[in-house]
């Protein structure tokens, strides 16, 4: 049961219809995973952690450089030189004190996801690396768990969503296959902070819409920063999936 004072912060959420309390108690007994503490999950976290996810599971190996500051908008500039997962961890509590928030400063490899991933409901990968990727993917499908997915480079973005739960569900490797070619840091490349925020954010609506049982299409979101303008592209499961048709066989 919420308590009065949660009742009153979370009060203009559970106006809405397709939200409601029902909604707001499933994402409080929520566990939401986040790979990567950067430009993808500072807006992602802030909001899920506004929302009143019940835990936050961070988990990054990387510091906040002074370059980080212009999209990674949950940092501060005391906070340069700190690790990400704990600095973003401390403006998490800030926010919002209800919100158990765990930072690990850690590489999410397959040991490390198999260890974590049992104990939490979804996943949102916010990472910059193909190789990540695959990982967390792979882990997703082995443990069943819906994966959020957002990419953002220059003034391009990228958002799909696999509820891994159903087994008819495809996976990030249905998609993308199973390479980790290709990689292009924002170092080399350039964002725009809003560009990266943009697919963040959505990330965070992707998550609520999961966590309190709302369907989810099977859609890559293309986004172009540059005309403000949004492609879809359906997808489906692969039945020749190196990834997911492996191990549901």
């Amino acid at each position: 049961m919420l308590s009065d004072e949660q009742l009153q912060r979370y009060s203009r959420q559970l106006l809405v219809a397709d939200f409601d309390l029902d909604g707001q108690e499933a994402i409080a007994g929520a566990t939401v995973l986040l790979v990567g503490c950067g430009g993808l999950a500072n807006p992602a976290a802030l909001y899920l952690a506004g929302a009143g996810v019940g835990r936050l599971v961070l988990v990054d190996d990387d510091t906040v450089d002074t370059s980080n500051l212009h999209r990674q908008i949950a940092f501060r500039g005391d906070q340069v030189g700190q690790g990400k997962a704990a600095a973003l961890a401390a403006q998490l509590n800030a926010l919002n004190p209800d919100v158990k928030v765990e930072p690990h400063a850690a590489m999410a490899g397959d040991d490390w996801l198999d260890q974590h991933l049992p104990a939490v409901d979804l996943v949102l990968d916010c990472c910059d690396n193909f190789a990540t990727r695959q990982a967390i993917n792979a882990a997703c499908v082995r443990h069943r768990k819906p994966l959020v997915s957002g990419a953002a480079i220059r003034l391009d973005g990228q958002l799909a969503a696999f509820d891994l739960r159903d087994p008819d569900s495809a996976c990030y490797a249905c998609v993308y296959g199973d390479g980790t070619d290709g990689d292009l840091a924002c170092s080399e490349a350039g964002i725009l902070g809003p560009v990266v925020g943009t697919i963040g954010t959505l990330q965070a609506l992707l998550a609520l819409h999961l966590l309190t049982g709302k369907p989810v299409a099977p859609r890559l979101r293309l986004f172009d920063g540059r005309t403000l303008a949004w492609r879809e592209m359906a997808f489906r499961k692969d039945p020749h999936c190196p990834v997911c048709a492996r191990s549901r066989t």
